[in-house]
């Protein structure tokens, strides 16, 4: 029944979208083909908001007025597949706790991705906890809220018919929620908070509020509004959520494409959704992403987007397209009329479905992003989806819980080394030729070109938004020994602290692991770029590779109190006398072999769990002949789903740390250093083309920025 019905209201949508393409000034919503019925549940087993009978009156008033009729229970046993199957949607209006028994949870699951609707309206955040895929369903778990107080809401979608209605900016009184995650990467957000505009935000900035997302062939909608009484009362909540529960119904029609990930590595959104304009329209098109584009541009128009800052922003990446006269972007801060950071030409690509990526790189910029257009007359061009490529706010905001594995090995003939170290490996001359499956960005370079290469590395590293590098270290008076002073300058500068990797050298033993930890702390122990966990008593960190090559490591009982020690294995009969775990392998990472058992030993007993995490590896230009597997990067997947594999507690364990094989092991194909997008031809070498969507120079910082985004996530997590 609820399917057939959907179909017939996908023809009256069709009917309305042509309509609207004949008056593009108007935008309309499709309207219902004929009443239905909504389910409303306001079960808890948790906390209870006086606000649920003012809620299920606002929704029975919302009905009488909407061709829908309204059933409100608070009895669980109505979550069959059969009584579901006569509600075109449910809402689950401030419900607490556990409220539904498995083969309820399945009901509903079954429901909505069949094609039903879900509606969750505030507290609905905070209930199933111990039913993952309700998470998805909703989008987000409650994590705090700070008290009942006035804030700003910035409207980020003008079209959708929940928030059509909203001014660009609206003011008003309730519980704001802060959210266990930042759902923006998998949902379509309509509204986010203005952190700065009331005290107990603690989503950095980024502060979705309501959203919605296709859930398979059903529809999610959910607004953390509606804690209070009075906002049942008020004429614009009540149309709010009369539009989220039509389009959860199916009753309109609405872009819930997702609207772009989150974090300091990077921020994207649909040009369609601006926050304050002049002149644009949304303008519908099959090609685009999300089925639109901001158009009718002509010169001197403009667009704004409250939620994205211009701060750190060092790219702007856009998917244009043109039939008309084409034209500039002008990227600007603050207003359209702020400064103006970078500009890009759009010339015509033939029509207003062909599409085509343009870039700019930015200067310096702070407050709200404004997008300028300028050019002859008549319609110009198109803007599908854009993104900012950005570094973080400030140099010493890395998280020092996310360690990248560091590699000081490599020398030139014509810098400090003197000769070409490392780059030759498997038998290759470089410059053109190096020993890896792919080219760095800077070339082949010298580790000790401290001002240079180093710096740089300095601030990619911030730019991944970790805080800490890990030192490969050969042993007392090697090439790295001798460098390593100078790298920890140069991380000091940009906020940047450094661990060491004990290496096996040549001789290594337990007890010579000991003097290494005594001979560290004595010759750089006091540099501001040491690093030393807080959390673990101020201790510093070494991980030394490949620790079952040495049985006894009882030598270590000796610095157990001043430093954290971690073996490299997950088999934890073998890290007695050590301070830690990690995993370094860049192909395990895929499937997490032992990370959940060595995790949550690691809890038990009271030490650091770190896993690895890797973006791919290859290394057959280094090691001809290999035989060893490789890991493909598929385009950030790989990289995806090892992060995903340690932050997720049932698979990874609840890490302590995250270690990232890495920065710059070339040989190995493991780095997140920015790889050339024109590396020198004949060789065969690969780029990071295709990363995350990113073409061309965009792409080469793709694992930079997508280890910022996962980052913040390992954060928000850790609360």
């Amino acid at each position: 029944m609820r399917r057939s019905r959907i179909r017939r209201l996908a023809c009256a949508a069709a009917l309305a979208l042509g309509a609207a393409l004949l008056s593009p000034a108007a935008p309309s919503a499709a309207a219902a083909a004929d009443p239905y019925q909504v389910l409303v549940f306001s079960k808890t087993a948790g906390f209870r908001h006086d606000s649920i009978p003012a809620g299920i009156s606002a929704i029975q008033q919302l009905g009488a007025a909407n061709d829908f009729t309204v059933t409100a229970t608070e009895d669980a046993a109505a979550f069959t597949p059969q009584n579901l199957a006569t509600y075109e949607a449910v809402v689950f209006l401030s419900t607490t706790g556990d409220v539904l028994n498995d083969s309820q949870q399945n009901a509903l699951k079954g429901y909505v991705d069949g094609g039903g609707g879900f509606v969750g309206v505030h507290a609905a955040a905070d209930t199933e906890y111990d039913w993952p895929e309700y998470e998805d369903l909703v989008g987000a778990w409650f994590q705090s809220h700070p008290a009942i107080q006035e804030a700003r809401l910035t409207t980020e979608d003008h079209v959708h018919p929940a928030t059509a209605h909203l001014d660009d900016t609206w003011t008003r009184t309730d519980e704001w929620y802060n959210y266990r995650s930042n759902p923006r990467g998998d949902v379509h957000v309509l509204q986010s908070l203005d952190e700065s505009s009331y005290s107990g935000g603690e989503m950095a900035g980024d502060h979705p509020i309501t959203w919605c997302h296709p859930q398979q062939d059903g529809r999610s909608f959910y607004t953390g509004l509606g804690h209070t009484i009075e906002s049942f009362a008020d004429p614009d909540f009540r149309q709010l959520l009369l539009g989220g529960i039509q389009y959860a119904a199916g009753a309109v029609e609405a872009d819930c494409s997702s609207t772009g990930d989150p974090g300091p590595g990077g921020d994207s959104a649909e040009a369609e959704a601006y926050t304050s304009s002049s002149g644009v329209q949304a303008a519908p098109h099959a090609a685009a992403s999300g089925g639109a584009t901001l158009g009718y541009i002509d010169h001197g128009d403009w667009a704004g987007y409250a939620s994205l800052d211009t701060a750190g922003a060092t790219a702007f990446t856009a998917t244009v397209s043109s039939a008309g006269a084409g034209g500039t972007i002008e990227v600007r801060a603050g207003s359209a009329t702020g400064p103006l950071l970078g500009s890009v030409e759009v010339t015509p690509t033939g029509g207003w479905d062909t599409f085509t990526e343009v870039t700019t790189t930015l200067t310096a910029g702070t407050g709200p992003l404004f997008l300028r257009f300028t050019g002859g007359a008549g319609a110009l061009f198109d803007v599908d989806r854009f993104a900012l490529t950005r570094a973080p706010a400030t140099e010493d905001g890395g998280s020092s819980d996310v360690h990248l594995f560091y590699y000081p090995w490599y020398g030139t003939p014509e810098g400090p080394a003197g000769s070409w170290r490392h780059w030759q490996q498997g038998g290759h001359t470089p410059p053109t030729s190096l020993g890896a499956d792919l080219y760095p960005k800077l070339g082949p370079y010298d580790s000790g070109d401290i001002a240079g290469a180093v710096d740089q590395h300095m601030e990619w590293v911030n730019r991944s938004g970790a805080g800490v590098i890990v030192y490969s270290w050969w042993g007392q008076g090697s090439y790295e020994d001798g460098l390593a002073g100078d790298v920890m300058d140069a991380a000091a500068r940009h906020g940047i602290e450094v661990a060491w990797h004990i290496e096996p050298y040549t001789g290594r033993t337990a007890a010579s692991v000991v003097d290494d930890i005594a001979y560290l702390e004595g010759k750089f122990g006091d540099h501001p770029a040491f690093y030393r966990d807080a959390a673990h008593g101020d201790r510093n960190a070494y991980y030394v590779f490949e620790s079952l090559r040495i049985q006894d490591w009882s030598a270590l009982d000796a610095v157990k109190d001043t430093a954290i020690v971690l073996a490299q294995t997950t088999d934890t009969t073998k890290v007695a006398h050590f301070g830690g775990i990690y995993t370094y392998d860049g192909i395990a990472g895929a499937t997490a072999p032992g990370w959940k058992q060595a995790g949550d030993y690691a809890k038990a007993n009271g030490l650091v769990w770190a896993p690895s995490v890797a973006p791919g590896y290859i290394d057959d230009r280094a090691v001809p002949g290999n035989t060893t597997p490789t890991l493909g990067r598929a385009d950030g997947a790989s990289y995806d789903r090892q992060w995903n594999n340690a932050l997720d507690p049932a698979i990874g364990g609840d890490p302590t740390w995250v270690s990232v094989t890495s920065f710059n092991e070339w040989h190995e194909g493991s780095s997140i250093e920015p790889a050339a997008s024109d590396p020198p031809p004949g060789h065969g070498y690969e780029t990071f083309e295709g990363a995350y969507g990113k073409t061309g120079a965009a792409a080469e910082t793709a694992y930079l920025d997508r280890t910022a985004y996962w980052t913040d996530r390992f954060e928000q997590r850790r609360g």
